[in-house]
């Protein structure tokens, strides 16, 4: 499967300078389930800094925040993130307990 990117927050200001509403850090989350239900996830925040003219916060879309998220994180670190989740979802090779 694919991970899949998800953006539960974000924070911003309400007033800079004239403009209004500027997110400026970016929670995300993202996360795979493997067939077998081993799931996978990483959360985390990343600072943005929107350049040029700022898309109006109303018109803001969850795919939009992803981008800039993962622009901000830089390709390197989307691959480590996304890799740290397969490693995490490789079935499990030992286990503990008792037999009773």
């Amino acid at each position: 499967m694919a991970v899949t990117w998800t953006i539960p927050s974000m924070d911003r200001d309400l007033k800079s300078g004239d403009n209004e509403n500027i997110i400026t850090t970016i929670h995300w989350r993202a996360s795979d389930t493997a067939k077998d239900g081993n799931p996978g996830s990483s959360y985390g925040s990343v600072s943005v800094t929107l350049v040029g003219t700022p898309k109006a916060y109303a018109d803001v879309t969850e795919a939009d925040a992803i981008g800039w998220a993962k622009d901000a994180l830089g390709a390197d670190e989307v691959k480590n993130i996304e890799d740290n989740i397969a490693d995490q979802m490789k079935p499990a090779t030992t286990a503990s307990g008792v037999s009773w």
